[in-house]
């Protein structure tokens, strides 16, 4: 899987996750081992899609096929795993949830972008 299929990937999971957020009440309990496991049944998946694309990305950043900052690179695996916690414990604010939100998204589609251009 390419970087441009890995990022679309990544962005369909951000989009769910938002909705998530936006239509999910928060746990009754947030210690309860049941919750706990299906959060990380459902988030490795994701978690493990972000560390090879950290990894594909920061390799075309250096190789200056893709205009981001290797620091918005790892910035942007680091607000997006933000993301997912605030989505299964809603313990964020609208406004910084859809902060980080707005910026993984904003990275997410210059990558898909610049790719696209160089085709």
């Amino acid at each position: 899987m390419n970087v441009t299929e890995q990022t679309k990937e990544l962005k369909k999971y951000l989009i769910g996750l938002k909705n998530r957020f936006e239509n999910t009440a928060p746990p009754e309990n947030r210690r309860d081992r049941d919750f706990f496991q299906k959060v990380k049944n459902e988030t490795s998946p994701i978690y493990e899609a972000l560390e090879s694309w950290e990894e594909v990305t920061l390799i075309l950043v250096k190789e200056r096929r893709v205009n981001v900052h290797p620091h918005q690179v790892t910035s942007t695996r680091e607000n997006m795993e933000l993301i997912l916690m605030h989505s299964y414990f809603m313990d964020a604010r609208r406004k910084r949830y859809m902060e980080l939100h707005n910026s993984v998204l904003y990275i997410f589609d210059q990558i898909i972008n610049e790719l696209d251009e160089k085709k």
